[in-house]
């Protein structure tokens, strides 16, 4: 008798499956605080399975919050929170306060969300106009979001961006990093296994040998390839 799928393993959702989130550092969001704040950041940390780097900021009435750390920023720091903030790297602004063209990033969509849009490693958007009570972003995908005028953004490009670009070398590097996602790696495709080890393994050449469409009810050790498709066959002109 051969192996569960691995789908069925990971339904299960024991410690192999689940998320490592105690490793996580804290939720990286822009604090729900009215009126104008003056903070400094007090240390600048790595967060496990995360590229961007987080600050720790520590306003005047002694409350700690992280965020995305922007490139440029410090460890002592002044970061300006408000409307009268001025528009310097890690500030935190009204995104309808800041002028056309500014560079920002962890953005609300709505006011007190924490930040929505742009906040990977090296992401960031630009304010290109302001439509009503809308102000329009473009994103570093070339789509434009529309956020609240009220609501805030860090001024700056979010760090560690080009960290994706460094080549990992060795198969254990690419282990440990999907490993801090709770990800599986090296991911063994099914046509690869024995016919007891997965539906599509077996046969005298790495093929499924068989339509690969099985039905939303199928039993989980058959429920593999294209699940429930909508269409089958090849499309016209392609």
């Amino acid at each position: 008798m051969g192996k569960k799928l691995l789908q069925q393993r990971a339904g299960r959702g024991n410690i192999n499956f689940r998320s490592p989130s105690w490793k996580r550092v804290g939720k990286a969001r822009i604090p729900n605080i009215e009126g104008d704040h003056v903070g400094k950041i007090i240390d600048i940390v790595h967060n496990p399975g995360v590229n961007a780097p987080l600050a720790l900021i520590k306003l005047e009435n002694g409350s700690k919050f992280y965020v995305p750390a922007v490139q440029g920023v410090i460890v002592g720091q002044k970061i300006q929170i408000g409307n009268n903030a001025s528009i310097g790297a890690g500030n935190i602004v009204e995104i309808g306060k800041v002028p056309e063209g500014t560079i920002v990033s962890n953005i609300e969509k709505t006011k007190g969300d924490g930040g929505k849009f742009a906040r990977s490693a090296g992401s960031y958007g630009v304010v290109v106009g302001k439509m009503g009570d809308k102000v329009l972003v473009k994103l570093t995908s070339e789509k434009i979001a529309q956020v609240s005028s009220d609501a805030r953004a860090i001024i700056g490009v979010i760090a560690g961006g080009g960290v994706t670009e460094k080549p990992l070398l060795k198969a254990g590097n690419n282990y440990w990093k999907n490993k801090a996602k709770a990800k599986k790696w090296p991911h063994v495709r099914g046509v690869a296994m024995n016919p007891v080890s997965h539906p599509h393994g077996g046969g005298l050449h790495q093929s499924v040998s068989r339509p690969s469409t099985v039905s939303r009810n199928a039993p989980p050790g058959r429920k593999v390839g294209h699940i429930a498709a909508r269409r089958t066959g090849r499309r016209e002109g392609a």
